[in-house]
């Protein structure tokens, strides 16, 4: 196979180049342009990028594997070009000590396709109470992380940075404080007064984050911060950005291109947090443009067609997005001129790798980005189907995936 005229990230930068394809290789001419036997196919126009990597996804095995399972999840991971990912600890049993976490390690070795990086749980059972065993943890776990609930005690979350920063470890928050959320879960906003929703007030976001930067500055530790919603949460970590906190965060596509004036009385509108004000929508792509954001996961959140069924009051929280992040991404972000295409593979590649210590082989996957049609959940590898992207035209269908050599994703084997 030959990619004729395609643009290749190579040396950090984006360039033009013929590259022949074969046996999951790929073959650079020096003359940059290859040969083209009588048996070749010929793609033109392609793009030939660095495996993504998303640091937040929710695979459910072990527990819950009626929404998704390893094999399910990297199946879907690899459609979307991934080739990395680290997966959250609301599991059953939760990874909580050495023992639990190697139930867990033991199906990602049987089943996973490519690098899957489990987080270890900062507090027993996720419950706020008792500390983890995160030195049992520490030569397995990617980070630690209470995903899907809040440290709600100050006290708590400076124990727990405090024995990260010893072991090497970064601490990964779910910035939520509960005593603010009365029964919200939709945003706070024009939507939710308009229909009689529950709103969920920004500050239950941005008030958690504002004491755990806090926090990091005293311990030194190493802070990541999920899926930021709120123009606050943008800010307080511009500021402590600029004092020198050792600090990052991830926003997902959702919060980036759509906002409340978006949702629909359907649960596949209904995620944590929830989208919020276009004023918000607007200060995450400003922190995605000065660097404020340093990357993009996809909170890739998997349910049972049932639990998604029940409305926005009543559906779980949790949306799919690794089929969709690139091409939504891409059409919206990317086409239009907001965003180069070099910044959103930082965004979605570089930085996450660099972060977390990623140093598994990248990888490439290869899209045609001609390729224009709407997203069809009916269609995903993903157990789960719910995505607020639903029948939304885009650009941009993977051809292949490419991990440690072997082709871990081809379109054809589809068909």
């Amino acid at each position: 196979m030959i990619f004729r005229n395609a643009t290749v990230w190579k040396q950090n930068q984006m360039m033009k180049q013929d590259v022949a394809f074969e046996n999951g290789m790929l073959h650079f001419s020096d003359s940059d342009t290859a040969s083209v036997s009588s048996d070749s196919t010929v793609i033109s126009d392609c793009l030939i990028l660095p495996g993504f990597c998303d640091v937040h996804v929710h695979f459910r095995e072990p527990g819950f594997c009626y929404k998704e399972t390893i094999a399910s999840g990297t199946a879907s991971a690899v459609r979307g070009g991934y080739t990395a990912v680290c997966t959250m600890p609301n599991l059953n049993p939760v990874p909580d000590s050495k023992q639990h976490l190697n139930v867990q390690l033991q199906a990602i070795r049987k089943d996973a396709s490519i690098a899957v990086l489990p987080y270890g749980a900062l507090t027993v059972g996720e419950a706020g109470e008792v500390e983890a065993d995160l030195e049992g943890m520490a030569a397995d776990a990617v980070a630690f992380s209470d995903d899907g609930k809040g440290v709600q005690s100050e006290d708590m979350m400076r124990a727990l940075m405090l024995r990260a920063k010893k072991l090497g470890k970064m601490v990964v928050a779910h910035c939520e404080d509960n005593s603010l959320l009365h029964g919200g879960y939709i945003h706070d906003g024009a939507y939710a007064k308009a229909h009689g929703h529950r709103g969920i007030c920004s500050e239950s976001e941005w008030r958690p984050i504002a004491r755990d930067l806090k926090l990091a500055e005293e311990t030194g530790c190493a802070y990541h911060v999920c899926h930021i919603s709120a123009k606050e949460s943008v800010e307080l970590i511009r500021q402590a950005k600029a004092r020198g906190v050792n600090v990052t965060c991830e926003t997902a596509p959702h919060y980036l291109v759509m906002s409340d004036a978006d949702l629909q009385e359907h649960g596949r509108f209904k995620m944590n947090p929830p989208l919020r004000d276009e004023s918000d929508r607007a200060a995450l792509m400003e922190g995605i443009l000065d660097g404020t954001i340093d990357m993009i996961a996809t909170d890739h959140a998997p349910h049972s067609a049932e639990e998604k069924s029940r409305g926005l009051e009543k559906s779980a929280f949790g949306v799919v997005g690794l089929e969709t992040a690139f091409p939504v991404l891409y059409t919206e972000l990317v086409k239009t001129g907001i965003l180069s295409l070099e910044k959103l593979v930082e965004l979605m590649s570089v930085n996450p790798r660099r972060r977390f210590g990623i140093t598994s082989d990248a990888g490439y996957t290869v899209w045609d980005v001609s390729r224009e049609y709407p997203i069809d959940p009916a269609a995903f590898a993903s157990m789960g189907r719910a995505t607020p992207f639903e029948g939304r035209r885009v650009c941009g269908e993977n051809l292949f995936t490419v991990y440690n050599g072997n082709i871990v994703y081809r379109k054809n084997a589809e068909n």
